[in-house]
């Protein structure tokens, strides 16, 4: 039985797993950049998550548990407090790679709770837990009286938008980020 419940501090290295899977392989090394690997950027992502000043952080973490194992998450947060936020991610690539991001796109804004990641470990997929990850995210912004909650979906992603789509978000506006054109979608 899948529980949907708020994420834990010592949950830190597997959340930052399932993180790593929404950005993909190929965006995490652009942003541990040449010279790292991915079990580099894990380690800076673990730390982010142990944090509670950071967009990536527990605290922002609703997670899928089958039993004590955590096998999703949705990670999301108060578009207006991104570049708060977002500092934590710039000083610990700087720290930790010598990486600046602080000239980085922004990725929402105010008046959405903004849904930053989203992933399901790879043997619990086609099982719902995504929906239900979803909507307890729109439950939360409903919670903090945000009217919506906001993504982007890479346009190359049309697995990712009919997800999207199945619980009820609706295509906003066209968007750029990390260089991909993207979709913003509100539910």
């Amino acid at each position: 039985m899948i529980e949907i419940k708020h994420a834990r501090k010592e949950q830190a290295a597997d959340i930052a797993r399932l993180i790593m899977t929404a950005m993909t392989d190929d965006c995490c090394l652009y942003f541990c950049g040449v010279g790292h690997g991915l079990e580099d950027f894990h380690r800076m992502m673990t730390m982010l998550v142990e944090r509670e000043d950071s967009q990536y952080s527990y605290l922002n973490t609703l997670a899928a548990m089958d039993g004590e194992r955590l096998v999703g998450i949705a990670v999301s947060y108060d578009g207006g407090r991104l570049h708060e936020l977002r500092q934590a991610f710039v000083q610990a690539a700087k720290e930790c790679f010598g990486m600046d991001h602080s000239g980085m796109d922004d990725e929402t804004q105010g008046g959405e709770l903004y849904l930053d990641s989203l992933a399901v470990a790879p043997d619990y997929r086609r099982q719902g837990i995504a929906q239900r990850l979803l909507k307890a995210t729109k439950e939360k912004a409903d919670g903090m009286g945000l009217p919506c909650v906001g993504l982007l979906v890479d346009k190359g992603n049309p697995v990712g938008e009919a997800l999207y789509a199945s619980v009820g978000f609706r295509y906003v506006n066209d968007s750029q980020w990390g260089g991909h054109p993207m979709k913003h979608l509100v539910l």
